[in-house]
């Protein structure tokens, strides 16, 4: 089964497009390694009811949106394979409130 990296972040809406703009160049260089999806979603109908909004899960803060994003491979070695050839770049958000983590498939349909 295939193997996904999920990311949940925040982003000041003012940074969207440069962020956007960062996510698409780093979203060709893991394809490129190997990754077989690479989505970056940012927050649109986040004034829910149900559950925990998404926002407040990533401590938005006034004028923030969040991005929820992941990455899909193989499994998880090849997982390791791809991100050991990914170099880090700097991104326009505070890395210590993203919240990520690898998680393996348990329905495709």
């Amino acid at each position: 089964m295939a193997y996904v990296d999920g990311f949940l972040l925040t982003i000041p809406k003012g940074k969207l497009q440069e962020y956007r703009a960062i996510a698409r160049r780093a979203g060709r260089v893991w394809k490129e390694h190997g990754a077989l999806e690479y989505r970056e979603c940012a927050g649109d109908d986040l004034a829910t009811r149900m559950g925990t909004p998404f926002p407040r899960a990533a401590r938005a803060k006034s004028g923030e949106t969040v991005v929820f994003s992941w990455i899909v491979y193989k499994s998880r070695a090849h997982r390791d394979r791809v991100n050991a050839k990914v170099m880090n770049t700097q991104m326009p958000f505070d890395v210590k409130r993203m919240s990520y983590g690898g998680f393996k498939v348990i329905v495709d349909l």
